[in-house]
């Protein structure tokens, strides 16, 4: 990984698409509606205002496979209590402007920098995610994400696995569940889901599961569904898995976590249709 930091300093902006399309909350009669404003970006996007004065919660999650571990710097402040291991996310609030440096160090020696050119002019979750560049180095590279303001519960969907091994992702009901239903999750996309308990679910082309992550969808809140691993040409290789952040409390759902495992299934079959048009269009 020190080897790496040389060729990574990336600049880019916290930010969504630069051109919306409509996103309509989702009502009691579907789980899942599509919001295609908060699709991934590159770090070329520079078409936003500066935020100045605003609540910014950076959540920042490690994707990169690695026995290390990070420690995360605004300039030269800490803000992370201990290191980040792979597969870990972590939550701060430090304060930040345009032109400060997001850098990621590895037993003193940067492996990697994001430098911020942008910040969005309202309160907002933003999240930062490292992750391996290809399956040949071990040079890192950055994916931002700012979500939007919704009431309803959003999941971003994210494909950082490096390696020629396919797989497709899908939310279904928990086990626990009375009905079984599923809907496709594309990745690089984000959707808004109904509060309940779920299952992320990854499958080869062959219909194999080959991972599993329960998500409990609470409103107001922002999701990340990443699927990590690589096939390494060099080094050590990490099977496929699957990274939800952050977990919440089902108990939060209080009496309403029982019949939202059942009803939540039964409303979110209808909106397939809905969904594939709204991110491919």
């Amino acid at each position: 990984l020190a080897a790496a930091a040389a060729c990574c300093l990336v600049s880019g902006s916290f930010a969504t698409v630069a051109h919306p399309r409509h996103v309509a909350e989702p009502s009691a009669d579907y789980a899942l509606a599509a919001n295609t404003r908060g699709r991934y970006r590159t770090h070329a996007d520079r078409n936003f205002v500066r935020g100045m004065g605003f609540k910014h919660r950076l959540r920042v999650c490690n994707a990169y496979p690695s026995d290390a571990s990070f420690n995360v710097y605004v300039g030269r402040s800490k803000i992370s209590e201990a290191p980040l291991p792979y597969k870990g996310c972590e939550e701060f609030a430090p304060p930040m402007k345009a032109g400060d440096k997001l850098e990621f160090q590895l037993g003193g020696v940067s492996a990697g920098s994001f430098a911020v050119s942008d910040l969005p002019n309202n309160d907002a979750v933003l999240v930062l995610i490292i992750y391996r560049h290809d399956p040949m180095s071990t040079a890192v590279a950055f994916e931002s994400h700012v979500f939007a303001n919704l009431i309803s519960a959003q999941i971003a969907v994210l494909d950082t696995f490096k390696g020629s091994a396919k797989s497709s992702l899908k939310i279904q009901d928990a086990s626990s569940a009375k009905t079984s239903r599923s809907e496709e999750l594309r990745f690089d996309s984000v959707v808004a889901v109904n509060p309940g308990i779920y299952e992320v679910v990854a499958e080869d082309p062959d219909g194999k599961m080959v991972a599993r992550q329960e998500l409990v969808a609470l409103n107001r809140e922002s999701y990340v569904v990443i699927r990590t691993g690589v096939q390494a040409e060099k080094g050590h290789s990490y099977k496929q898995e699957l990274l939800v952040f952050p977990r919440s409390d089902p108990k939060v759902l209080t009496g309403a976590a029982s019949t939202l495992r059942g009803t939540s299934a039964v409303v979110f079959a209808s909106l397939l249709s809905l969904i594939t048009f709204l991110v491919s269009a």
